[in-house]
Order: C-alpha cells, then structure tokens, then sequence
C-alpha cells in the first residue's frame, strides 16, 4: 500500500488526526506513569515485615485506670504474661513497646562517635524483656539473642539505668557500615552528644520493618533493646498462636487478661494484618483509583479514534464508492483505513513516550519516584496500537461494505 495518498489526505484535514494524536499522547504519557505508581506501590506495600507469620501474630494493649508504683507495675507485667502464656494455642508471649507497620512509635537518632553534631540515622527502638525474635520468628543472621542479665529495669519517670546489648537488623548495620561484612562487637551510641549511652551489637536480624514502615531506605533501621519498662500507664504485649488458632486466641486472651486484672482494665486488639491493612489503606485506594483513570482514559481514547474514524467514513463516502467501482477490493478499503489510523496511532506514540518521560522526570525531582522502566513504555504502545486497530475495525469494515453503486449516487 502506498502512503502518499493517505498523508495527502491526512495533511488536507489536520484537525481530526491532530486531535486523536494528542488523545493517544496524553493516554500513553499517563497510563504507563500511572501503572508504574501502581506497580511501586503495590511493591512497597507487599514488602515483608520480618515476621515469620503475620497471619499469627497479634498486638493486644492494656491501659490501667489507676496509678500503680513501680514495684506493682512489674507485678502486674509478669503476672499479664503469665495469663497469657496460659491460654490454649499460644506459642509465645513478649512486652513490647510498639509494633510494626502501627504507624505509631518512638524514633531516635543513633550515631557511631559522641564527637558527632549530626546523626548518623533516625532508628526506631523496640524495647522488651522476652526474646522478640522467638515471638516474632524474627531471623538471627549473626550473633546472638539477649541474656537474662543483660535486661534492666526501669522507672522512665526516675530511672537513669540503661541497656548496653543491642540487636539491629542488616538494613541498619550496612547504612552505619556500608563496608564492613560483620557488625558483631561494633559500637553505637543512642543519641547524639557527648552524654549518650553507648550500645554494643550482640546480634543481627534479617529485617523488622519500622512502625511507620517508610518507603524510603529507613523502612528498616530498627532495633531491638533489653529493658523491662514500667512508668506508663498501659502495658502492650505480642502474641504468636499456633497457626490457624489467632482469632480465638484473641478472644481468650483478653478475657484472660481481665480476669487476671484486680482493677478495671481497657484493652485493645489488633491483628499485624489489621496493622498492614491500614498502613497500606492509602496506597491500595490510590492504585485504585489510578487503575480507574488508566481504564477510563483507554475507554475515552478508543470512542475519539471510533468516533473519528466513522465521521471520516461518511466524509468520503463517495471517494470510497468510486474507489470500488475502479476495481479496489474491500480488503483495500480496509488496510487503508487501519494503516491511517496506525499512522497517527504512531505519531501520538512518538509524543506519548516523550511525554511520559517528561512526566516521569518530574515524578523522580519531585517525589523521589523510580525512573520508568522502558518496558512500560513498550507495553503502553503496544497496547494503543492494539486499541487504535480494534477501535477502528468497525467503521473501517462499514466502509468496506459500501456498494459502489450506493456510494456514488450520493452527494
């Protein structure tokens, strides 16, 4: 098929052609930038928290109505434990001071010298007196759990004590290391200053997503501290049941917890799926909505090339029945149709990929998004030439079908 005709007839109406070449641009540019959001978010949000099996683990808080002396608070702590650990299905039990992907916890900044004016990383602090890496399967990739001397007790209201044995996850050790292959035995001083307490690594844990579980690097600079805390007026504890067991467990659990209480008590319960869910509630309901844009925009862009298409029919509805009558088949008709509409298709992918970078730039300078991937780029023209074709098959067809004898009597 030669081309010349069709550019002629392209460039004698350059409002219609133009229009859809914008429509397949401004398609391409959006959707491919749009699923890629998508896909990062769909990423992050997919991220394991460095539990062994959320599906088994829950939170539940205990919040007391009366103040209570520090000696009763740690009556109270070991005895909450105790009724824990005594329900049918529990596995373990640990005090923690937060949770991951709660969304709401402690952060501090940790540093490598008490010379430094600036920290070397904002970390989050899990605290707990039983072993948190057997409670939340946690993976020890080097060193050790803490020993039962290495937990102080402490008033946050008088005492001054502190832990010196620290575990931290690999994520955190390569950000205050980036050149060393063991953190073992290295030093690292909780705070900034001269007057900060210094914390030797006795252990490393694969990964332990943070409370806020961040997109950025630090979604993983946490660590773990042995202290047993009392001065607040309510208690956290975590639970593994055995699995498939978690939701009566829950029930019983609390039940437990009151009955072991000599006070009333309030409590709250929460699954760590509960906590992913609505960490991730924002991000799941913006991939949504992105993905009903990128649908909503193929949709528009196949009624503008449809639309366009028929009304070009029924402009030249003569030109096509004289076509036929000097011998051009409906298939003819037909590839003419189709390679003009793959014609400006192309020009508005070739608009649509310089787009879509543009936008991508924009994205990377001022949301710190990855760059797009190229694959994107390529499936997105794919599927606009796919939909340019589809969308312009029918008219194209209704030309094809016109009889010349009808078609020339027409004016």
């Amino acid at each position: 098929m030669h081309l010349h005709p069709i550019l002629s007839a392209l460039l004698r109406n350059k409002t219609g052609p133009l229009l859809v070449a914008v429509q397949v641009a401004l398609s391409l540019a959006i959707l491919a930038n749009a699923l890629h959001i998508v896909q990062v978010r769909q990423t992050v949000a997919s991220r394991p928290s460095g539990l062994a099996s959320e599906a088994d683990v829950f939170s539940i808080k205990v919040r007391h109505l009366e103040p209570r002396s520090h000696q009763a608070q740690l009556d109270e702590q070991r005895r909450e434990t105790a009724a824990l650990r005594a329900v049918a299905g529990v596995q373990s039990v640990a005090y923690t001071t937060q949770m991951p992907l709660s969304r709401s916890g402690n952060y501090t900044s940790v540093s490598l010298d008490r010379k430094q004016v600036t920290s070397s990383a904002a970390v989050t602090t899990y605290y707990s007196p039983d072993s948190l890496i057997h409670t939340w399967g946690l993976q020890l990739v080097e060193g050790r759990d803490f020993q039962p001397s290495e937990v102080p007790e402490v008033d946050t209201n008088t005492s001054k004590d502190f832990p010196h044995s620290v575990i931290i996850t690999r994520s955190l050790g390569q950000k205050l290391w980036p050149n060393a292959s063991n953190y073992l035995g290295k030093t690292i001083y909780y705070g900034v200053g001269p007057n900060t307490s210094e914390l030797r690594v006795v252990g490393v844990v694969a990964r332990l997503q943070t409370p806020g579980a961040a997109n950025a690097e630090g979604a993983e600079f946490s660590m773990l501290l042995p202290v047993r805390l009392t001065g607040d007026d309510a208690s956290t504890y975590t639970v593994r049941t055995e699995p498939g067991q978690r939701e009566r467990v829950m029930q019983e659990s609390e039940a437990a917890l009151r009955k072991s209480s000599v006070l009333p008590v309030i409590t709250r319960l929460q699954a760590i799926s509960e906590l992913r869910r609505d960490r991730y509630r924002a991000d799941q309901a913006l991939a949504w909505m992105l993905v009903t844009v990128s649908v909503l925009l193929l949709l528009i862009t196949a009624s503008g090339i449809v639309g366009m298409a028929s009304l070009w029919v029924t402009q030249r509805r003569k030109q096509i029945g004289v076509r036929r009558a000097l011998g051009a088949r409906r298939s003819d008709i037909l590839r003419y149709f189709i390679a003009e509409n793959l014609l400006i298709t192309s020009a508005g992918v070739v608009a649509g990929v310089l787009l879509a970078l543009a936008l991508n730039q924009l994205l990377v300078s001022q949301l710190e998004m990855p760059r797009l991937p190229a694959g994107y780029l390529l499936a997105g023209a794919a599927l606009l030439w796919t939909l340019g074709v589809a969308a312009v098959y029918g008219p194209a067809w209704r030309a094809a079908s016109i009889s010349p004898a009808t078609a020339t009597r027409s004016t």
